[in-house]
């Protein structure tokens, strides 16, 4: 499998070093502004690398494409001509829509929209997966191959699910730090330093994510758990449980992650 990478930014490095430690190859880059690492990992793995769509010389079998939804309106048709002589055309850029994609890439372009996310750094994300028309079983079984070097996969049967994908995992590493910056907060408004403060929340976060991971319970049981009737946690709960609490907060929040990603179509 011949793969074609456009983007070599923070989540297509990490798709890149993801494959490379799968043994993928040949891999073949397009980045008009490659950094340093991806200059140096590029010259030790013999990756070619490129500046631009126009300098690849051999149709891939899998093109995927990492570069920002505005960036993608302007170059989408200078891919074109990989879609036409075959390559399935995987996109990851948020709220760009298949029909977008197809007036690009024509209508006979195998179309897989992705959505992954930043833990994907560390081989620890998610990535949600959507499949248009004509494309084919193993065209699915390639592209979860591909974006498993990043952690999970999820395909979902609807792709305005998308959108919801982005909305709650592509985002939600956001959601998290800021529940370490406001914990921290907090910690130092009850007295600790912001040192001691910050350390405790990363922590508690982080240690709390890893459980998730480890423990397949619900959260509700993992959450119940923690909690003793009448004790501090407990009188935690009881002001972010609150009608307008956590979950009513977060229902806003991921709504207007969703709204945004469609405007962006």
């Amino acid at each position: 499998m011949s793969v074609l990478l456009i983007g070599a930014g923070r989540m297509g490095g990490a798709l890149l070093k993801g494959w490379l430690a799968r043994g993928v190859k040949p891999i073949t880059v397009v980045e008009p502004k490659p950094s340093a690492e991806l200059r140096k990992l590029a010259n030790a793995k013999k990756i070619s690398l490129l500046s631009a769509p126009s300098q690849v010389t051999k149709n891939p079998s899998v093109c995927v494409v990492a570069i920002k939804p505005q960036v993608l309106k302007g170059e989408a048709a200078t891919l074109a001509g990989f879609a036409n002589d075959g390559a399935l055309m995987i996109s990851i850029a948020a709220g760009t829509s298949v029909m977008a994609l197809t007036r690009a890439w024509g209508a006979k372009a195998r179309i897989i929209r992705a959505m992954p996310n930043t833990p994907g750094a560390i081989g620890a994300g998610i990535t949600g997966m959507y499949a248009a028309k004509g494309v084919t079983p193993a065209d699915k079984k390639r592209a979860t191959s591909l974006l498993a070097a990043l952690g999970d996969t999820e395909w979902v049967g609807k792709e305005g699910l998308i959108d919801s994908v982005t909305a709650v995992s592509g985002s939600g590493p956001a959601y998290l730090f800021l529940m370490v910056e406001a914990l921290t907060d907090a910690g130092v408004a009850e007295g600790l330093s912001k040192v001691q403060a910050e350390k405790f929340a990363r922590a508690t976060v982080a240690g709390a994510g890893a459980l998730l991971a480890a423990d397949k319970s619900p959260a509700s049981a993992l959450r119940e758990a923690v909690t003793s009737p009448g004790g501090t946690t407990a009188a935690a709960l009881s002001v972010l449980m609150a009608k307008d609490g956590l979950t009513t907060l977060m229902k806003r929040a991921v709504k207007a992650a969703r709204k945004r990603a469609q405007e962006l179509r």
